[in-house]
């Protein structure tokens, strides 16, 4: 049973960054602003997390301009994505005590 925390990936031990890649995972992609509603955080706190996802490459980063403002939208890279699942595979697993 001890071995099964080993497969946890320390990426989203953070609850931001688990309800950062729980809100991308299910969507195509997401504005920066609407993370910060749905997550309830300030932008520091946001942008500290988001980089840290984006340095491990298990999200990208898209910036634009619409109608002169930027606009900033994530979404879940591949990585991100399996890294995700094996994380939630892991947790499975722990709970079930497997």
């Amino acid at each position: 049973m001890k071995h099964i925390v080993h497969h946890l990936n320390k990426a989203f031990e953070n609850r931001i960054r688990l309800g950062i890649m729980s809100i991308l995972i299910v969507n195509e992609r997401v504005s920066y602003n609407r993370l910060k509603e749905l997550l309830d955080v300030t932008d520091g706190n946001l942008a500290s997390h988001l980089k840290a996802l984006e340095k491990v490459e298990y999200i990208r980063v898209d910036k634009s301009f619409i109608d002169r403002k930027p606009h900033t939208t994530y979404d879940v890279s591949p990585a991100g994505r399996k890294a995700f699942q094996d994380h939630l595979d892991a947790l499975e697993n722990l709970i079930k005590g497997s």
